[in-house]
């Protein structure tokens, strides 16, 4: 249970989405029922038929920010910056740097439109401190020269395919601008099947959190209890709170759409209740946890011996989870972010 094999499952590789589905409501939704040990096919605008009046859905209204910048060195040579932590407001920001040779600390980076950025320090394990210069905040650099940080699995090499990335790898319901990677268990829903759960009497309420180098880095270590979490920031409005806990108390159902709304919700859990806040979750939920706050969750198919699929693993059994996955391989299921969604009930 605790080791990272446990984790692993073979994928063929044309089951990688590399692009979303025409309309996001469309996407075929795996039903995962963990009382009864059994799944069933459903589409995503099938939700409703397993929510009722008085459930609380939360989702992630994180936005992603075009994060990543290719430029140059003083010298010439590429170099390219992914920042970590965008919704900091004051520099110097954390970044990975990827350069063909060491990037040397005080060396200045070029970008379009006239940006320039210093690297503080010494890169190390492919992160630095950087200061961006001029008078620009960092969000009004971003925007103008960014690029969408799509996952590596997910490729745009200049081929046929044609995607505004920046509008697909986006919530609808997106507000606050911090994400490096989008809460893609978000992707699947439209402004019609929110409005036709609200109809059903479900309350829709939102929490941030921040997605970054914790939600995507790969778990290496053999044990996975020796695996430690990148820290995302997060915020839970009072609002959210209360709402959770009302639901709670009366015996109503929370439905999390996507694992990063489940760990900032259990990370805000304290003296029986979902606290209200702002901080940064490190919460690394895997096998053995014991959940406080969800009975549900929306979310995508993950990669195998990812800290996600250990998340889900430890909402259901897993070997079910594992037994599930198989079965959507089987079903010709669409993989990570642009893929398909499985509800665990």
């Amino acid at each position: 249970m605790y080791l990272l094999e446990d984790y692993q499952y073979d994928l063929p590789a044309e089951l990688i989405a590399q692009v979303p589905v025409q309309k996001r409501d469309e996407s075929r939704m795996l039903v995962l029922n963990r009382d009864e040990a059994s799944i069933r096919h459903r589409s995503i605008s099938a939700l409703g038929n397993y929510l009722t009046a008085g459930d609380v859905v939360v989702i992630n209204d994180t936005r992603v920010v075009p994060a990543r910048l290719l430029g140059r060195k003083e010298s010439g040579g590429k170099v390219e910056l992914l920042v970590l932590h965008p919704a900091i407001e004051h520099g110097p920001y954390r970044c990975l740097v990827k350069s063909s040779k060491a990037v040397k600390p005080g060396t200045v980076l070029f970008f379009e439109d006239g940006v320039q950025a210093r690297v503080c320090e010494q890169v190390v394990d492919g992160q630095a401190q950087v200061e961006f210069l001029g008078e620009r905040s960092l969000l009004e650099i971003l925007e103008s020269v960014g690029c969408v940080p799509l996952p590596p699995y997910i490729r745009r090499n200049g081929g046929p395919i044609e995607v505004d990335d920046f509008l697909a790898y986006q919530t609808v319901y997106a507000t606050k601008p911090g994400a490096v990677a989008a809460p893609t268990a978000g992707l699947h829903f439209t402004g019609p099947l929110l409005e036709s759960l609200r109809q059903k009497g479900v309350i829709i309420t939102s929490l941030t959190l921040h997605v970054g180098l914790g939600t995507f880095q790969p778990v290496r270590k053999a044990d996975i209890r020796q695996h430690r979490l990148h820290e995302e920031f997060f915020e839970i409005s009072a609002e959210t709170a209360l709402a959770i806990n009302k639901a709670r108390g009366e015996g109503k159902r929370v439905i999390a759409v996507g694992t990063t709304t489940v760990r900032a919700l259990e990370f805000a859990f304290s003296r029986g209740r979902v606290q209200h806040g702002s901080g940064w979750c490190d919460l690394f939920i895997y096998p053995g946890y014991q959940f406080q706050v969800i009975d549900g969750l929306l979310t995508n198919f993950h990669l195998p011996g990812s800290s996600l699929i250990m998340l889900v693993c430890a909402l259901a059994d897993r070997s079910l989870v594992l037994e599930a996955y198989k079965e959507a391989i089987r079903m010709r299921y669409r993989f990570y972010s642009y893929g398909d969604a499985m509800f665990i009930e």
